[in-house]
């Protein structure tokens, strides 16, 4: 009897070890999974703060470049080259432009600074005057017909963009200067049939006056003379008066309008319709 009731008394007690045993796997669990919580969120404030702590550094970066922006635009505006190519670095920074291109835009205003001082800013450089011809195998008549047909100039000319013609003696041109355009309007002064034309232009950079006069060498053989009076203004125009690229310029174009009378013009003459009108004082006096 007292053997029987001591093997219940150790059932007893290895039971109750057990469930002893169970509870605190279970509350170990559950205090791990208490920490890995508690962990997660700790990382994930820090990581906010983090942030928060970045932004405001940034902001700080981004105010005191803006403040150093400005006092650089109201420095720039009596320096030199050196302080527009800061001014124009340090934009290009602000706008969040690479160093590679903060410094490329630097250097290039340092570049039109200087250039600008050398030539004079805004002020007209210096007249040039263009002289050239070019002998057409073609009667004068045709020659003049096709040259007043000034729509057609952009299909054969290479830096002839568009001609648009508001009435018969004012037009308004656009042409390709290096990787940018400009536009222009001409006014027709005098204008005689198979003899001259005289126009006076005005544009924002620049204008060219000229005139150009047809004569006839032989029945079929027409001599083209055109004189130009160019005045640059700008930056591009400038500089490439240096170099008289303009007169290259007009010398290629009139070997351009030379080749499209003679492939074009003398095959087709009857569809060359130009405009024999006369101008006088800038007043059309006769039409066609």
């Amino acid at each position: 009897m007292n053997v029987r009731r001591g093997g219940a008394a150790r059932r007893i007690r290895r039971a109750a070890a057990r469930r002893t045993a169970a509870k605190g796997t279970v509350a170990g669990a559950v205090a791990g999974a208490a920490a890995g919580a508690g962990g997660y969120a700790a990382a994930h404030a820090t990581r906010r703060a983090g942030r928060r702590l970045t932004g405001r550094i940034i902001a700080r970066v981004e105010r005191r470049l803006e403040r150093t922006v400005r006092r650089l635009a109201a420095e720039a505006e009596h320096a030199g080259p050196l302080a527009k190519a800061a001014l124009a670095g340090a934009r290009a920074l602000s706008e969040g432009r690479s160093p590679a291109r903060a410094l490329l835009s630097a250097g290039w205003a340092a570049l039109k600074e200087t250039l600008a001082r050398l030539f004079g800013r805004g002020r007209p450089g210096k007249l040039t005057t263009i002289v050239e011809q070019i002998d057409i195998g073609a009667p004068r008549r045709l020659v003049y017909d096709q040259w007043t047909r000034f729509q057609d100039y952009p299909s054969f000319m290479k830096k002839v963009v568009s001609v648009d013609q508001a009435s018969d003696e004012k037009l308004n041109w656009k042409a390709k200067i290096f990787l940018s355009s400009r536009t222009w309007q001409s006014s027709i002064v005098e204008q005689l049939p198979d003899r001259h034309i005289v126009w006076r232009s005005k544009a924002r950079k620049g204008r060219v006056d000229g005139t150009v006069s047809f004569h006839e060498l032989a029945p079929n053989l027409t001599r083209v003379l055109l004189v130009l009076e160019y005045r640059p203004r700008g930056l591009f125009e400038k500089t490439g008066n240096l170099w008289r690229a303009q007169g290259r310029r007009v010398r290629l174009e009139l070997k351009h309008f030379r080749r499209h009378v003679m492939t074009r013009s003398l095959t087709r003459p009857e569809d060359v319709r130009g405009w024999r009108g006369e101008i006088r004082d800038g007043e059309v006096v006769t039409s066609p």
